[in-house]
């Protein structure tokens, strides 16, 4: 049995995870401020379901609060971290700059501090696909270079990355980041776009189609998330003495420091992704064809070949199945 603190545990993914590691014993540290970015009730039914279990602790704490933050740590002394709390969201970042810098470095600053204070065996941490932002090298891999983010929630998650490498080089704190690559299912967060359209389709409203359609996203299903994170968490990065300095790769290092994508491999045409939408909700949508968003990109796609080899990882979940459970829960969580 570990203690693990989960960031973010209210949220989609931690919600998830959370429930992973509590269902094979693990005692679970809960930590989430419950913002209101988007809908609170959600975050409260999702917790509802974590505070059930004897071996769930949940502290409602903000990430940029040090010396609570700090005290959590010393009082807990977890075993592992998995920080997925954070200010998300693009075009959230383009109207409240000031929410990304509280919670995605300074936050991320005092989960690094924790954790070198307490000498946490591994620290997990979401990165994001943003990072890859104006590169256009199809699929995106961890050796490419991600140093033109084209918004700032990009520009902080790529300075978690640089952070992590700090302490995992002068601390020895072992430091895994993943890149998610849009993460949809059930529970799901409701600024993201499969959500937005459901909700629509249903209330019989237009959905907004950016840049006219013509862009295509790794979709990745929940539980092919949750599987990768839990396989990651009990692989702790080791120095590698050996690390090529003239070959430098940008993805691993001398440090105890990895970074990997996690996606699904598989970029799903948006219109395409629509029609199975239309066809799992047995309506229409109305398109209003827009102009590409500010801070958006075309494509993303995944190249999953590191992750597979380090820890067996292999997404199983198509479209069709993830979306339709998708619907199956929407349907019955909004009645």
């Amino acid at each position: 049995m570990a203690k693990i603190l989960v960031t973010g545990a209210a949220g989609f993914i931690g919600f998830f995870v959370s429930q992973r590691l509590l269902d094979r014993g693990d005692i679970v540290l809960g930590l989430d401020n419950l913002n209101p970015y988007y809908d609170v009730q959600l975050k409260r039914d999702r917790l509802a379901q974590l505070q059930t279990h004897p071996n769930f602790q949940f502290y409602p704490l903000d990430l940029a609060d040090r010396s609570a933050i700090a005290a959590l740590f010393a009082e807990q002394v977890p075993d592992r971290v998995v920080h997925l709390a954070a200010q998300a969201g693009v075009r959230y970042s383009l109207e409240n700059p000031h929410a990304y810098v509280d919670s995605n470095l300074v936050g991320f600053v005092n989960i690094l501090e924790g954790c070198r204070q307490q000498q946490v065996a591994h620290l997990v941490y979401a990165s994001s696909s943003s990072v890859y932002g104006a590169n256009r090298v199809i699929p995106f891999a961890e050796q490419h270079n991600v140093d033109h983010p084209v918004s700032l929630y990009a520009a902080t998650k790529k300075a978690n990355e640089l952070m992590a490498h700090t302490y995992s080089h002068l601390y020895q704190i072992p430091t895994t980041g993943l890149r998610f690559f849009t993460v949809y299912g059930p529970w799901g967060r409701p600024d993201m776009a499969y959500f937005k359209f459901t909700q629509a389709i249903l209330a019989g409203q237009p959905i907004a189609v950016f840049n006219y359609g013509k862009m295509r996203r790794d979709f990745t299903y929940i539980d092919d998330i949750v599987e990768g994170v839990i396989r990651v968490l009990e692989q702790a990065p080791m120095p590698d003495l050996a690390y090529p300095v003239d070959q430098a790769d940008p993805s691993r290092s001398h440090a105890p420091y990895r970074i990997y994508n996690i996606g699904n491999h598989q970029p799903v045409e948006l219109l395409e992704f629509i029609q199975v939408l239309e066809t799992l909700l047995g309506k229409s949508a109305e398109k209003q064809l827009l102009p590409m968003q500010p801070g958006d990109v075309l494509e993303t796609y995944a190249d999953i070949t590191d992750l597979k080899q380090a820890v067996g990882f292999e997404p199983k979940t198509p479209i069709t199945t993830g979306l339709e459970k998708f619907v199956t829960w929407y349907r019955s969580y909004y009645q």
